[in-house]
Order: structure tokens, then sequence, then C-alpha cells
């Protein structure tokens, strides 16, 4: 056996225990935990601050993109936010043990549900450090341990961070392998955690398309997954037009590296030269590099023609697609041809138009007249998320403290038998 294994393994012993006993522990404790941690974050920005720019010197020599560079960068309004998230979670209602769907059974049994703990969660992550934070207050509170393995560009990061999270768990008296951070570059481990389902009962990974369908492809273990973000607004001929603007630009521009950030937008033929020269102008003065089809172009000559690539491609960076479409028609058919499950919207004033494109497009999050960019754990109410899924199985969207556990059946008796 090598060394990365015994340390793997080593890892999901300890996380096995200690998820027992975070599993059982008082929602005060965690709670108390949380905002410990919370505590320390605030009172450690300094420190977060500098590791993180050990990690940001890094990533620039090895030719990280912009894109990378800003998902991996903390700041002191992110750091913050981290915190505020942390708070946000001990906020919220404990799921753990919550009893539902009680019902008497003609037998006189009481038949219903209990949530329950997953277990023991690991997540592999790219690039984002807060993702430590957020993971880690997630599993605690819905009473999990997790096994947290970022990425090497956020090395100095997440040991900075998982440090933080230790403080609190410490001060609440709950085991510090309840949260581990694989301290480990070497890419092997990721190969090891996904294989250890006698330790590990979830992974959620977080990253690349490849990163997903390598996880996917090799993990004995289940996997809780997105493969990547290929969102769409589509502005509807019967759309506010100064609504329907608004909300396309910031749909890609308030932040371009996020799974969420709109790639593709779809504009009806009858309104396309109300509102595209307009857009045009305010995406070039933003940088955003535009491809379009050919009716795009012939209202945004300068602009590059779009490719069959271009429908299926997740930028991640300041280049948007557009499409002037037939209809909602063919708005709805580009959409199941080319959309990833994840988040669409629809910017329309015809209300059954709206409650059509909610029916019928098969995604995590469909919206009518919001930015995709609301797509999130954190301004669903969630406090935040360990990732967005895409997966019909077994949660679907956000993942907050609900996806974070399962439910199990209880039966009430007095003495009942079955006759």
């Amino acid at each position: 056996m090598s060394e990365i294994q015994k340390y793997m393994r080593e890892l999901g012993r300890n996380a096995r225990a200690a998820g027992r006993n975070v599993a059982k522990a008082a929602t005060r404790a965690k709670d108390e935990a949380l905002l410990a941690a919370a505590r320390a974050i605030e009172e450690r920005m300094a420190r977060l601050l500098e590791e993180n720019r050990r990690d940001l010197e890094a990533g620039a020599e090895k030719g990280l993109g912009p894109a990378l560079l800003d998902r991996l960068e903390l700041n002191e309004e992110r750091v913050a936010a981290m915190a505020d998230g942390l708070r946000q979670i001990a906020a919220l209602p404990d799921p753990v043990g919550e009893i539902s769907d009680l019902n008497y059974r003609p037998s006189g049994i009481q038949v219903g549900m209990m949530r329950v703990p997953l277990g023991v969660i690991g997540i592999i992550y790219e690039s984002r450090p807060n993702v430590t934070a957020d993971a880690a207050a997630l599993c605690l509170k819905s009473g999990n341990a997790a096994i947290l393995r970022g990425g090497s560009e956020a090395i100095h990061s997440n040991r900075a961070i998982a440090a933080c999270i230790h403080a609190g768990l410490e001060q609440a008296g709950l085991p510090l392998e309840a949260v581990q951070v694989v301290d480990s570059t070497d890419r092997a481990a990721v190969g090891e955690l996904i294989t250890m389902p006698e330790y590990v009962d979830v992974i959620v990974p977080r990253g690349g398309k490849g990163l997903i369908e390598r996880i996917s492809r090799e993990a004995r273990v289940p996997v809780i997954k997105h493969l990547h973000g290929v969102c769409h607004v589509y502005i509807d001929d019967r759309a506010d037009r100064d609504k329907a603007i608004r909300v396309a630009f910031n749909a890609k521009t308030q932040r371009y590296g996020t799974c969420n950030t709109m790639e593709t937008l779809l504009v009806a033929r009858g309104i396309a030269a109300e509102v595209l020269p307009e857009l045009g102008r305010m995406y070039r003065e933003k940088g955003v590099e535009l491809r379009g089809c050919d009716a795009t172009r012939r209202l945004l000559p300068e602009i590059a023609a779009a490719t069959g690539e271009d429908w299926d491609t997740e930028y991640l960076a300041p280049i948007l697609s557009i499409r002037v479409v037939a209809d909602l028609d063919e708005a709805l058919d580009h959409i199941q041809r080319h959309g990833s499950g994840h988040t669409e919207s629809i910017m329309t004033e015809d209300l059954g138009r709206a409650r059509r494109f909610l029916r019928e497009v098969d995604a995590s999050s469909v919206m009518v007249n919001a930015s995709t960019r609301f797509a999130d754990g954190f301004e669903y109410g969630l406090g935040a998320e360990i990732g967005i899924s895409t997966d019909k199985l077994h949660v679907r969207g956000p993942v907050g403290l609900e996806g974070l556990t399962s439910r199990k059946y209880i039966v009430l008796g007095d003495g009942h038998i079955r006759t």
C-alpha cells in the first residue's frame, strides 16, 4: 500500500468515527462551532488574505487565466461573505431528526419519515477557497463529516480557512476530524477518495467539466454532480424592453467565472432590432466578445460569427454567443439541444408563455424575468451551497442542508403485531 493510500484511509477512518459523533450532536453545539468559526475567519482576515496572496502569485506564475484567478482570489468582501455564510447556516433550522408525513395506518401503527445525515461526504473542488468554509459548514450543520480536497492552486488558502473551522469545532467540543482538508497536492489522493466506499458515503465534485467527468467515470462512491453551466436567457417578443436589456446585461457581466453566468443569449426575431443594438453597445463597453448567428450579425455587423461549438461552450469568460430565434418554440428547441440542465431564464410579459417555459424547460433552475445569476444557494435562502446539481437524483439544483441528508422510515407502535 502506497503512502497516499495509507494517508487517505486514515482520513477516512477518522471521518467515519467523527461522523457518528456529529450525527448525534446537539443543534446548539453545531451552531456554536459555526459561529465561533465565523469569528475566527474575521479575526484572521489578514492571515487569510496573506495565504491567498501566496496562491494567487503561484497561480499567475503557472499561467492561470483571468477567470480562474478570479475564482481563486479572496478579498475583504469575500472573506466577510464567508463569515456571513457560516452565520446564516447556523441560523437555519437543523434538518437532522426532523419528522414528517407521520400518519396512522389501518393497522394502528404510525408511519413517518425522519431526516438523517448521509454520513461522510467527500468534496473535490478547484480554485474557489470559499468552498472550504461553505462545504464544511453545510456538512457540519447537516450532521455529516467532511473530507475536503481542494485544488493545489488554493492549498495555502484552504489550510488557513480549515484552521478557522477547527477553532470553531474545538470551542464547541466537537471532533476536529469532522472536517478534514486533504493536505496532499498529490493527484492520486482524488483517486483514493472516490474509491473508498467503506469510509465515504457520497462524493460532491465542483470544478471543470473534465474533473467531473473523470470523477463520475471512476468513482465507486455515489456522486452528486453538475457537469457544466451553459445557461441561457431568452428574450421573448412580448418582453419589456428595458427589463430584458437590464437582465441580459447582468446575467453575463455581473461575474464571468461562475456556473450560473449566461453563456448564450436567445432573442425572438420580433424584438431583436429593439434590444440587440443597445445590448451590443453595452457589452462592447464592458469588454465582452460577442459571437452571433447570421441574423444577429445583420444587426451587429462588427461581431464574429458563432460556430456550432459556441452553442455548447461554457466560456467562464467575457465571451457571449447570441442567436436570433423565430419564437418560443425555437428557443425551447435550442435550450433542449444545447443547455446543460443548469439554469434557464425567459424575459416575457406573457403569463402563458412564462408558464410554458417553466413547465417545459428541463433544468435545475428555471426563471421568469430574472437574471440567471440568482441560481445560488445564498440567494435561494439556503445560507450557502455545496454545489449546484444538474442530476435528478438524489438532489437537484443548489445543494444545501436538506440535500446533504436522506430520509428513513420510522414506525411507532404500542405492541402492534401483524395479523
